[in-house]
C-alpha cells in the first residue's frame, strides 16, 4: 500500500511540474532558466528524483541547493526555525548528487536562510556573503569565478484571502517582513557592499 501511494504521489508531482513549466512557456514565450520549490520542497526525498528528471527533460539547467555556510552559528535564529533549516540543508546535500546525475547545476554558494524576513539587514547580508566567499560548502562549478544565489522575498504584505496557491496567502506572504526585505534590498549601502566586495549582479541566464 505504501509503495502504491508513493508512486501515485510521484506521478502527481511530475504532472504538476510539467504543467507549470508548460504554462510558464506559454505565458512568457520561453522555458525557465531556473527552477526550485516553495519551502525547498524540491530537495525532499522522492520529490528530488522526479524534479531532476523533469528539469532534465525540459533542458532547465539550474536549480537551488539551499546549503548556507555559517547557518549553525546563527544565534538569532529561533530553535524551531534553526532545526527546520538544518533538515533542509541535509536534504539539499542528499539531493546534490541526484541533480548532478541529470546535468543540473546550481550556484557555488547559497545565501538566504540566515537573512530572511526580519533577519534581513545589510550587516547580515555582509556576514553571509563574506562567509560564503571564504569557502563554498557545496559547489557544482569548476570555474574560478564564484557564483552565489541570494534568496529574497521582496514585496508588500498580501491581503488576507487574496493570492496564494488556491488556498490563500501563507503567513509569511502576509507578513511585513517582505517589505523589510524590499527596503534592505533598496538600501544604497547594500550596493556599496556589492561594489566593495566586487559583486556583480546577474541572472541565471548570464551564467
Amino acid at each position: 500500500m505504501c509503495v502504491c501511494v508513493c508512486v501515485c504521489v510521484c506521478v502527481q508531482v511530475e504532472l504538476e511540474l510539467k504543467s507549470q513549466v508548460l504554462l510558464f512557456a506559454e505565458l512568457l514565450g520561453h522555458l525557465p532558466g531556473h527552477m526550485d520549490g516553495h519551502q525547498h520542497v524540491h530537495v525532499l526525498p522522492g520529490v528530488r528524483e522526479v524534479f531532476a528528471r523533469v528539469l532534465s527533460d525540459f533542458g532547465v539547467l539550474y536549480t537551488r541547493i539551499p546549503v548556507e555556510r555559517g547557518l549553525r552559528s546563527c544565534p538569532w535564529l529561533a530553535p524551531p526555525l534553526h532545526c527546520f533549516y538544518t533538515l533542509v540543508e541535509q536534504d539539499a546535500l542528499d539531493a546534490a548528487p541526484v541533480f548532478s546525475r541529470h546535468g543540473i547545476r546550481w550556484p557555488d554558494v547559497y545565501l538566504g536562510l540566515t537573512t530572511m524576513g526580519q533577519n534581513m539587514s545589510v550587516s547580515n547580508v555582509r556576514r553571509a556573503l563574506l562567509l560564503a566567499m571564504d569557502k563554498p560548502p557545496c559547489s557544482s562549478s569548476p570555474h574560478r569565478v564564484l557564483t552565489a544565489e541570494l534568496m529574497v522575498h521582496p514585496g508588500y504584505p498580501s491581503l488576507p484571502g487574496r493570492g496564494g496557491c488556491g488556498e490563500g496567502p501563507d503567513e509569511f506572504s502576509c507578513s511585513p517582513d517582505r517589505q523589510r526585505e524590499l527596503e534592505v534590498l533598496s538600501d544604497p549601502s547594500l550596493l556599496e557592499l556589492y561594489a566593495q566586495e566586487e559583486v556583480q549582479l546577474c541572472s541565471f541566464r548570464d551564467l
